[in-house]
């Protein structure tokens, strides 16, 4: 049973969302009208998961969820609205330790909340075995971090490994769900200005942040972040978010390689897609110009397409259980015998750069 405390101001939408996991035989639901409240019930009811309104009075969702994570962390899903203030602090709240987010639906609540019934059940579920870290700002992060690589878990695997074709265009491919954010801010600050390959990112996130998303990570990275709203020629430096509710492929267009949004595809659940992503890259390039890397994340959207991708003689990386907030993503990948290192988030731009050097 898993116990589940639905923070919203507005009664209506806390009745809303009883009822969706009231319905559901594994759950135990408790309310709180504001942040103040919450953290009342959280010392008595002793909550598995929070899902937490952004905007409340006496006490807004951010303040809440600073000192849910100083007191006693614990997973909690952000429930955020679709406007440019509403992403800035729901990425705020991802970073401070949050798991995951969840859009209110447009319009009318009670008309429109089966829109999100799937998604919010899933993603409450998967917090429920989320891995929660006390929060941290991202400079501090990154300063109690020593950078020296620890030993890398070997899979069954090519020994040695092939050279990677460095002075020919290669790319690095990302796949990232639940938790990714904050170990995106892990990752990709370690890497230099002058790395050779591009890095694509598939992140799992709605359409409302993941522009946000990129100017964020722009600020604290020495490589370029960009949203690709449109077809963009890929350029070492750089990295390529995609953005969220469409998928990202890699073409070739005018003799370049080029990433390009593409409407999504209902035959992947997830997106945007890393097994698309993975798949369209393999037709533009040769494997052993492909690095896949397999972050936190719930499912296994992308784990077949790295696992084929390593067999052909891509190079792949999982992150490690220790550090995954879902450990779904890249322990399907693991699994399938797809990864040729299993590395804690920390460790992963170090190999990264060993491959390329």
């Amino acid at each position: 049973m898993v116990k589940l405390l639905i923070v919203d101001d507005s009664a209506l939408m806390r009745r809303c969302l009883r009822e969706i996991f009231e319905a559901e035989a594994d759950f135990e639901v408790a309310q709180a009208r504001n942040g103040r409240d919450a953290l009342e019930q959280i010392e008595g009811f002793r909550p598995d998961v929070v899902t937490l309104d952004v905007n409340m009075p006496e006490m807004d969702g951010l303040t809440c969820l600073s000192e849910i994570m100083a007191r006693e962390p614990r997973p909690v899903v952000m429930v955020s609205s679709l406007t440019a203030e509403g992403a800035e602090v729901t990425l705020e709240a991802l970073a401070l330790g949050a798991v995951d987010v969840i859009q209110k639906p447009d319009g009318t609540v009670s008309l429109h909340i089966n829109r999100i019934r799937h998604d919010l059940v899933a993603k409450v579920r998967a917090a429920a075995g989320a891995r929660v870290r006390r929060a941290r700002t991202l400079a501090r992060r990154l300063r109690k971090q020593s950078g020296r690589p620890g030993p890398a878990k070997s899979l069954p695997a090519r020994q040695p490994l092939p050279p990677l074709r460095t002075a020919t265009q290669g790319l690095i491919l990302i796949g990232v769900s639940t938790g990714g954010p904050r170990t995106l801010e892990e990752v990709l600050p370690r890497l230099p200005a002058d790395l050779p390959w591009p890095v694509l990112v598939a992140q799992h996130m709605p359409g409302a942040f993941t522009g946000v998303f990129a100017q964020r990570l722009n600020t604290v990275c020495a490589l370029d972040v960009v949203e690709v709203g449109k077809p963009t020629a890929l350029q070492p430096g750089r990295v390529y978010i995609a953005r969220g509710d469409a998928d990202m492929v890699v073409e070739t267009r005018l003799g370049r390689l080029t990433a390009v949004p593409v409407p999504s595809d209902e035959a992947h659940l997830w997106h945007p897609s890393v097994a698309r992503l993975v798949d369209s890259a393999m037709r533009q390039l040769p494997a052993d110009r492909l690095i896949g890397v397999m972050l936190t994340g719930m499912g296994n959207d992308g784990a077949a397409a790295m696992a084929e991708l390593r067999c052909l003689g891509g190079r792949t990386i999982a992150e490690d259980e220790s550090t995954a907030v879902v450990f779904g993503m890249p322990a399907d990948l693991i699994r399938r015998g797809g990864a040729d290192a299993v590395l804690p988030c920390g460790d992963i731009a170090s190999q990264l750069l060993r491959w390329l050097s």
